[in-house]
């Protein structure tokens, strides 16, 4: 007689060996994939809470408001807070939207415009009474700030600065404020095609104007020449960029920066008026916003 164990019971030994090595293996392999997505949560988590907008302080930069001008100063200021607010929440729900400069061309740049005609117009109610301030342009430009600044999409263009330009209101040269797309992308998605034959079409500002002032008439021509440079800049970054942003980009990165620097020229035309102690034509506000029109 064999010593060993008998055959059917040795089977039943090496079959339960199997099955228990089976079964360990499936717990490995799923606690391994659980930790995959704990992680892959995680990520996401920290890339969204990642980093937000911060903006150079402007209300210590100021100097003694005339009491005449606090009012106007105010609502502006709370304004410029206003506007980082809803920065920051573009920011923060904007993850997985764009290409590499998602951030700069739609969210920072457009910060940095709004800003300029805000800055703008506290130098000018502050100039209306006393010695109007300078250097609050170099205020306007807002960065990423806060852990990996690459928040907010694809390539949110970490630390990356807003697009450089000069304040109108307060600059001798308005003509440094041109440049409506520079480092603007644009949208090739379902509501407007770059490459796809839409051009830019902005109202016509020159046939609103009426009877301009003679002291006035080389200043308001710049500027009427600036909002033409605006248009075509923004035109030219439309047709080439194809391939770039989301279904709103053209608006957030193109048309949204163009009707800022729109505005705040229009306001110059305005103040030209009043400069010479005329009344500003009215209605001019409302031709700021451009719209995509088929070329």
């Amino acid at each position: 007689m064999s010593r060993g164990l008998p055959l059917l019971h040795r089977r039943r030994i090496v079959v339960a060996g199997v099955i228990g090595g089976i079964t360990c293996a499936s717990v490995a392999v799923g606690a391994a994939m659980a930790g995959q997505d704990d992680s892959s949560d995680t990520g996401k988590a920290s890339v969204k809470a990642a980093s937000s907008i911060s903006c150079p302080a402007v209300e210590g930069s100021l100097p003694e408001i005339p009491a005449e001008a606090k009012a106007e100063v105010d609502r502006n200021l709370a304004l410029l807070d206003t506007q980082l607010a809803e920065a920051n929440k573009r920011l923060s729900t904007s993850q997985g939207e764009g290409g590499p400069n998602f951030v700069q061309n739609a969210i920072l740049g457009p910060l940095a415009d709004k800003r300029k005609s805000t800055l703008d117009r506290i130098a000018i109610s502050i100039g209306r009474r006393a010695e109007k301030p300078t250097g609050l342009d170099a205020l306007a430009e807002c960065t990423l700030s806060g852990g990996d600044a690459g928040g907010a999409g694809a390539g949110a263009g970490t630390g990356a600065s807003p697009t450089a330009a000069v304040s109108g209101a307060a600059s001798a040269d308005p003509a440094a404020e041109s440049g409506a797309g520079t480092g603007a992308g644009a949208d090739t998605g379902a509501d407007a095609g770059a490459g796809s034959g839409q051009t830019i079409s902005c109202p016509d500002v020159a046939g609103q104007i009426g009877n301009v002032p003679a002291a006035a008439q080389a200043e308001v021509d710049r500027n009427l020449a600036l909002l033409d440079t605006q248009l075509s800049e923004a035109n030219k970054r439309l047709a080439t960029s194809a391939g770039e942003g989301g279904p709103n980009f053209v608006k957030n990165a193109i048309l949204g920066p163009l009707a800022d620097k729109r505005k705040s020229t229009i306001d110059r035309i305005k103040i030209s008026f009043s400069r010479q102690g005329s009344t500003a034509p009215s209605g001019l506000d409302a031709l700021a916003g451009c719209s995509l029109a088929s070329g």
